[in-house]
This record gives C-alpha cells, sequence and structure tokens, in this order.
C-alpha cells in the first residue's frame, strides 16, 4: 500500500494531541530543567537565574566522573546478562505447549506487578544473614555459617537483572514466535547440533531484535533508584541516586538538573540508536 502525504492542515489534526502531550510532559519540562542546570545555587538552598557551566564543571570531576562510570558499566552489565539468559528462555518457551507458554507468561507478569520497593526488600531478606539463603545452605551442608550477602555489587546486579528480565522475555518473544521453525529443523537435517543451528540460525536471524533489547534493558536499568541503594553501598549507587540526594537532601537543584539533562541526553541518544536499528532492518526485508 502506498501511503499518501498530508494535502490539507485538517489531515494533522490527528497529531494535534499527541504533540501537546509530548510539549506539557516532555518538552517543557525537559527545557526547563535545562535552564534551571545554568542556575547558580546561593546560600540555604536557594538558586538564582544564571547562565554559569559550575553544574557542569562539577558534574566532570573525577568522584561524579566515576559514579557516571559505575552506572554505565552496571546498566551494559544488566542488559547482557537480561539477554544471555532472555534469548535461550524465550526460545524453549516458545517451543513449549501453548498451556505452558500461557502459565509462564502468567508468571512473568505476576513477578512485573512487584514494585521496586517490594523486590529490593525481598532481596535484602533472601540474601541476608538471619534469614537468608545461606542458611539453606549451612542446613544442607554446603556452608559452615550463614553469611550476610548484602549490600553488595553481585547483590545489586542480581535484584536489577531479576527486576529487568520479565521485561526482556517480553520483547524477545513475539519475535521468537513468530521465527520460521523451519529454519532450525534444515539446519538440523544439514547435520548441525541443536546448540549449534541455536547459535548459525537463531541468533542471527534475532539480530536487531537482541540490539533494540539490549538498549531497552540498558535504558531501563541506567534509570534505577531503589535497588542500588536498598542492596548496595554508598559506592554502588547510581546516578539516579546522586540526582535524588542533590535535589532533595542537598537543595541543590542546579546541579541535580546539569546530571539528569546528563542522564536523559544518553537514553534520548539510546531510543535514537534503537529507532536507526529498526528503520535499518525495514530497509533490508
Amino acid at each position: 500500500m502506498r501511503r499518501e502525504k498530508p494535502a490539507t492542515l485538517a489531515d494533522y489534526a490527528p497529531l494535534a494531541f499527541p504533540a501537546i502531550m509530548l510539549s506539557v510532559f516532555f518538552v517543557i519540562p525537559f527545557g526547563t530543567m535545562i535552564a534551571v542546570s545554568f542556575f547558580q545555587r546561593q546560600q540555604g538552598g536557594f538558586y538564582t537565574p544564571a547562565f554559569v557551566f559550575d553544574n557542569y564543571e562539577r558534574f566532570l570531576s573525577l568522584f561524579f566522573a566515576h559514579v557516571l562510570g559505575f552506572s554505565l558499566m552496571l546498566a551494559v552489565m544488566v542488559a547482557v546478562c537480561c539477554v544471555a539468559i532472555g534469548v535461550p528462555f524465550t526460545y524453549m518457551l516458545t517451543r513449549m505447549s501453548r498451556r505452558a507458554q500461557i502459565a509462564w507468561m502468567v508468571a512473568l507478569l505476576s513477578v512485573l506487578s512487584l514494585s521496586e520497593v517490594i523486590i529490593g526488600f525481598a532481596w535484602s531478606t533472601l540474601l541476608s544473614r538471619t534469614a537468608g539463603i545461606t542458611n539453606l545452605l549451612v542446613a544442607i551442608g554446603l556452608m559452615e555459617k550463614a553469611v550476610a550477602l548484602s549490600p553488595g555489587f553481585p547483590a545489586v546486579l542480581t535484584a536489577m537483572v531479576y527486576q529487568a528480565l520479565p521485561y526482556t522475555i517480553l520483547v524477545l518473544y513475539p519475535a521468537l514466535v513468530r521465527l520460521d521453525p523451519t529454519l532450525t529443523e534444515a539446519a538440523r537435517t544439514l547435520g548441525a547440533s541443536p546448540l549449534k543451528a541455536f547459535f548459525t540460525v537463531v541468533l542471527p536471524a534475532l539480530r536487531t531484535t537482541i540490539l533494540a533489547t539490549l538498549i531497552m534493558v540498558f535504558i531501563f536499568a541506567l534509570g534505577s533508584y531503589l535497588l542500588p541503594q536498598i542492596l548496595g553501598r554508598p559506592q554502588h549507587w547510581t546516578l539516579s541516586v546522586l540526582i535524588t540526594d542533590q535535589a532533595i537532601y542537598q537543595s541543590n537543584m542546579p546541579f541535580a538538573a546539569a546530571m539528569a539533562v546528563f542522564l536523559v541526553l544518553v537514553t534520548l541518544g539510546m531510543v535514537t540508536l534503537t529507532l536507526f536499528a529498526g528503520r535499518k532492518r525495514e530497509a533490508a526485508i
């Protein structure tokens, strides 16, 4: 079908409501945040309109550069772990019976209904010394005494992967369901093992979908706030935690706005990369 170009002004009317919503809930708040990021902080938590780069210069200091690097590294690790677990799991899920698929989908949606607060405190209890999983390991003789597994970086990473994994599976599921099963059958006929057929047939066919999923999970993990704070030490706090600390507890709104601007720009860059990958896939088709 050929797409007709809008001929009159009335043809643009359906775009009016989305444009208004985008302006009210994104363009205006983001523009205000950019303006505040150049303001100058005064004594007592106040700030006055100005055009200074002090907030961005402070953000580029060694300490905050370390926090930014840790946040990006953590988001990358969460995205890689989710895709590494989600792709084979979703592939096996699509090969199950319809009833089993529905049961797994209900379980995944149940996990999505949990708030980040519930997930954080549930994992802090599971990884604690008094009521954690190490008590079970002591009971079966694998450990001599129970130890606390949180706070720490492994606890933060595990909980964030747990939180993002259902989103990963739900994004991958439609692409894997539509995958032609005769492709893997042909590979098996030619002598490929199931594992080799998965890596040589399934993964190349999902290359664009996997890239988009990686970017989506990266964006999701980059804005994580509660889990690093509940399960990690101060050196494991992400940029989102420091933004909240500067805005609420330190009353330094210009500096918090400068950090938030950079975080939004990184997110927009990742979204643009996702759209570019989608268009490249459509052009290839």
